[in-house]
């Protein structure tokens, strides 16, 4: 990353309409800023989603993309996670595929080892579901990549949330 370049989080209450995606994204787009993350999701209330969004930039852009974010109509509101304590995790289901005995027992101890769930296996397959933040993930995927030789990786995004008690 260049000089005054950081990963800034925002999350979004946003309505819950048809084209309200499409929309944020498309801003984002126009304007050349990257969308490192986006993840979106209907609140406790059907009329409202919430969106995680993660970019790279300087002070001066970011200052610029909340800006934008808060003049369209359908944005309710928008939160700069940047600075705050925040609980963010992302899920992850990564297939490792072609195993033999050997490595099977292997992944079963890789998948203990890293808190991850089996939610599926065969004779020569398994697959992990983790649910932690990214930084973790990548770790994972990296290891993952040089133990066995056939991976599938799907990630789904980073979510999160401020802290209640900021003492945890």
């Amino acid at each position: 990353m260049s000089e005054g370049m950081k990963k800034r989080w925002i999350s979004l209450f946003v309505e819950n309409q048809v084209g309200v995606l499409a929309k944020i994204s498309g801003l984002f787009s126009g304007k050349s800023y990257n969308l490192d993350s986006l993840t979106v999701g209907t609140t406790e209330d059907p009329t409202v989603s919430r969106m995680t969004i993660a970019t790279v930039s300087d002070d001066e852009t970011f200052e610029q993309i909340k800006k934008q974010l808060n003049r369209l109509v359908e944005v309710i509101k928008v939160i700069d996670f940047t600075d705050k304590v925040v609980r963010m995790k992302e899920i992850m289901y990564v297939k490792v595929k072609s195993l033999n005995r050997e490595e099977k027992t292997e992944a079963f101890q890789i998948a203990q080892t890293f808190k991850a769930k089996v939610s599926d296996y065969g004779t020569d397959s398994m697959l992990l579901e983790f649910v932690q933040p990214a930084s973790k993930n990548d770790a994972v995927v990296k290891f993952l990549k040089e133990e066995f030789r056939n991976i599938e990786v799907v990630r789904g995004g980073n979510v999160g949330i401020e802290y209640i008690n900021t003492m945890d």
